[in-house]
């Protein structure tokens, strides 16, 4: 079926995170959270399992998991079994599961900055210290400073990387040999990977390449986060997944998160299943729109303004602007989009290291919306 992205739905007064927490003259462009209806399979089959009016305890009969692994076959040629998936309430409480289960309190946990926010907080909330490795803004897109990086894996108190591919914030799509590169690393120096590979799905050049089916090798070292919630728009429904063929990592991460006692949501494995046995040709059309949104915010700021620049990302749907000529403080630069622009971005600070100076801004959303958005930076910059 078609899917009609220029829908605009109204989203206030919903409980939206994205949208009641300004005020409603302020445009929200920041939390990475599409304004898209997600795919009629999905909403059905949560409407029926509504319809028997029953939400007891559920559980695992193996549907979720062959779900996940069936996207992975068919969607990255990754043949994962259907054993090596585990559930989780999303990823963030996987990221924080990993690093207990694979560092120590006080130790080292490595990262390429800057980098989504939670990747830092919940190191610190944990008792672990981030190790940023700085990636190199070359002007039109971003680079691994592998010395760098081999020197904070290589410590001993390192021993576990938190790698995001593709790249939050800075839409970076790492290749074949990057990620080959990093998995060396850390085999020498035995260091675990736990790959978010959240924005999987979400790419305009090259092809994403699961971490785990560089080698056999790097497989037995890597956990791969998962989640249906970017590409349908499901991050409500928390039923994300770790997945892993390493029955030692698997063992080590069931035992932990058993620590929090949490349990599964049948409504969110409805929707998960329905989005990846039935919901291909959403994500089809899914892609080419948000391109489409990338190029025109993209082309918006290198023909309107000289104080913000942006580099088309190779994937996801957020944009790293570069504010730098603005010559403003973080704080001015936040209240700048705010109160002058009327549009609600994520500061830069947030994503650590490389970040002061920089927005990041979620193309999401319906054209009319993004337009809107784009129109009033540029009446906002004009007024400067």
């Amino acid at each position: 079926m078609r899917y009609d992205f220029d829908e605009i739905i109204e989203r206030r007064g919903t409980r939206s995170e994205k949208w009641d927490t300004y005020p409603a003259d302020v445009l929200p462009m920041w939390v990475a959270d599409g304004d898209f209806k997600s795919p009629e399979p999905v909403t059905q089959a949560i409407i029926g399992a509504v319809h028997r009016g029953l939400f007891g305890y559920t559980i695992a009969d193996g549907a979720f998991e062959r779900a996940y692994a069936h996207w992975a076959a068919s969607r990255y040629g990754w043949e994962a079994d259907p054993d090596w998936v585990l559930w989780a309430p999303s990823l963030g409480a996987s990221l924080a599961t990993c690093i207990r289960a694979f560092s120590k309190p006080g130790g080292r946990v490595a990262m390429l900055s800057p980098i989504y926010p939670p990747f830092i907080n919940l190191c610190y909330l944990n008792g672990r210290l981030p190790e940023q490795s700085a990636l190199r803004d070359r002007g039109h897109g971003y680079a691994i400073d592998f010395a760098d990086l081999e020197a904070r894996l290589a410590h001993p108190d390192t021993k576990l990387l938190l790698l995001c591919n593709p790249h939050n914030p800075t839409g970076r799509v790492l290749s074949r040999r990057e990620l080959e590169r990093i998995g060396e690393l850390c085999l020498r120096y035995n260091v675990i990977i736990f790959s978010d590979e959240i924005h999987a799905d979400i790419v305009f050049k090259g092809k994403h390449v699961c971490f785990p089916t560089l080698s056999p090798e790097l497989a037995s070292i890597t956990m791969v986060g998962m989640n249906a919630s970017k590409t349908f728009n499901l991050a409500d429904l928390r039923s994300a997944a770790i997945i892993a063929s390493n029955p030692r990592l698997r063992q080590s991460f069931v035992s932990e998160i058993a620590r929090c006692n949490v349990g599964r949501c049948s409504l969110g494995i409805a929707g998960v299943i329905a989005a990846y046995t039935r919901c291909a040709d959403y994500a089809d059309q899914l892609v080419p729109y948000l391109e489409a949104n990338m190029r025109l915010a993209v082309d918006s700021f290198s023909s309107a303004t000289t104080h913000i620049s942006a580099s088309m990302p190779e994937g996801t749907f957020l944009l790293w602007l570069n504010c730098k000529k603005m010559e403003m403080t973080q704080a001015e630069l936040v209240n700048f989009f705010l109160a002058k622009a009327k549009v609600a971005l994520n500061s830069g600070a947030s994503f650590g290291k490389g970040g002061e100076g920089f927005m990041r801004l979620n193309v999401a959303c319906p054209r009319a919306t993004l337009r809107d958005g784009l129109r009033r930076i540029a009446k906002a910059l004009a007024e400067r």
